[in-house]
């Protein structure tokens, strides 16, 4: 059984913010894999289904980004998961916006939901660090996360959300490059190479020249 975790604040104020990046890739996963409807529990948002063949749980704290840990923690014992079974989605600044990392343990960064989860449970699980960039200026980083993406973002946004969904099964498999690779090339998509034919006549030409 593995436990995905995506954090966010609740309430239709914070829908829309960068900090709630971890919400809607989470929601995409549920949604693409067919997962039952989310019930309260554990101090937030609990729901299951499958994924790969393997039972997954997909929560989402509904005590504010601060108190993530409460949920986490509650939802680990009940089910007696170890750290390794558990996946966070969290928005992340120090990576650009539309970049996509997985990382094991590390610091918080000052991630205060990571923060919480960290203090609650230790800091072996893993996680999706998904970029939402940095305003780059300290005193303006609790404003830009608490923003709505704006509409140039939607370009990257929408792609990045959707690929999350559909090759969740690559983080169940353990195929965390494969699964990095997947999203990347669905915001950055490969130019389809020229025919043969039409290669040899751009070599030739530039020959003669």
């Amino acid at each position: 059984m593995r436990l995905f975790v995506g954090l966010g604040n609740p309430g239709s104020d914070f829908a829309k913010n960068r900090h709630n990046i971890g919400f809607m890739a989470v929601d995409e996963i549920v949604h693409r894999h067919s997962f039952a409807p989310f019930r309260s529990k554990f101090q937030g948002q609990l729901c299951e289904g499958k994924i790969a063949g393997q039972k997954v749980l997909i929560l989402k704290p509904t005590t504010y980004m601060n108190e993530s840990g409460k949920a986490v923690q509650a939802a680990m014992a009940f089910y007696k998961l170890a750290l390794q079974d558990i996946i966070v989605f969290q928005d992340e600044m120090d990576l650009v916006a539309g970049k996509i990392r997985i990382k094991t343990g590390g610091g918080h960064a000052g991630h205060n939901g990571i923060r919480s989860i960290q203090s609650h449970i230790g800091s072996g699980f893993q996680r999706v660090r998904l970029g939402v960039g940095h305003p780059g200026d300290k005193e303006k980083v609790v404003g830009h996360v608490l923003k709505d993406f704006s509409k140039a973002d939607q370009q990257w946004l929408d792609k990045m959300i959707e690929a999350i969904g559909e090759n969740a099964d690559l983080l169940i498999k353990g195929e965390d490059s494969g699964f990095m690779s997947k999203v990347s090339l669905a915001l950055n998509p490969l130019r389809p190479k020229p025919p043969r034919d039409l290669q040899k006549d751009t070599k030739n030409k530039k020959e003669e020249q």
